[in-house]
């Protein structure tokens, strides 16, 4: 079971020469594992978790960019509609599974009912905690159907966070990235540690275990994230 503490280190790679050679060694075996999905009608779920600005959205890129665009869909979650918020919080969930030959990719997932719903008080703590349990079994059914969920923690540092922010601000091409919401998350940063350390403890299971990454480096945590994936989905195929 991962905890934060865990996370003594963040690993840098040596060169862009390096940070390539990985890249086009991982993105060989990724494509093929596609090729194979396609062949075989096999499904994968992967799963995104991490701190605001930790780097979900390149590494989705990095883990996706040589793909046949037919065989993957990107989901980027955010607060449910009116509609979903009417259901079950794993409805909309159940709505975005892959079909055989096709992987989902979660920028986000259904880990925000025991993180965000959690900390801004969306779900009693009768919900948040008996969530954990419906989750495990939710996963289960998928890996027992023969699709594997893969899910991805980035763990930056609470100094990088800041350091990040403070140059999405001064970017104009990154200035969307940031608003007050980010902000004041960043203040509830010790709540959030507790829930991520708890959320790890409570559906880090045999079945879907939890893949715990420091992302500090970007051009690291691009590649681990690819090595990872990849190494996981050879080991079910």
């Amino acid at each position: 079971m991962p905890q934060l503490r865990d996370i003594k280190k963040h690993p840098e790679l040596d060169s862009k020469e390096e940070y390539e050679e990985r890249l086009e060694k991982y993105h060989l075996r990724m494509l093929r594992l596609q090729q194979k999905m396609h062949q075989r009608q096999r499904r994968a779920v992967v799963a995104f978790e991490g701190w605001d600005a930790a780097g979900k959205g390149g590494a989705i890129r990095r883990l996706t960019e040589n793909l046949d665009p037919r065989g993957f869909k990107v989901y980027p979650i955010s607060a449910p509609r009116p509609d979903e918020q009417a259901r079950h919080y794993l409805w909309r969930f159940w709505q975005k599974l892959p079909v055989p030959s096709e992987m989902a990719v979660f920028d986000r997932s259904w880990y925000g009912r025991v993180l965000v719903e959690r900390i801004e008080k969306y779900a009693s703590k009768s919900e948040w905690r008996r969530a954990s349990e419906e989750i495990n079994h939710f996963e289960k059914l998928l890996a027992d159907d023969g699709c594997p969920v893969i899910k991805i923690f980035l763990h930056i540092t609470k100094k990088e966070q800041l350091r990040r922010f403070e140059e999405r601000e001064k970017n104009p091409y990154k200035n969307w990235k940031i608003g007050p919401d980010d902000w004041r998350n960043r203040k509830k940063w010790d709540e959030y540690e507790k829930a991520i350390d708890e959320m790890f403890e409570r559906t880090d299971t045999g079945t879907a275990p939890w893949i715990l990454i420091p992302a500090n480096r970007k051009w690291f945590a691009r590649t681990e994230v690819l090595k990872r994936v990849v190494e996981t989905l050879e080991s079910w195929w």
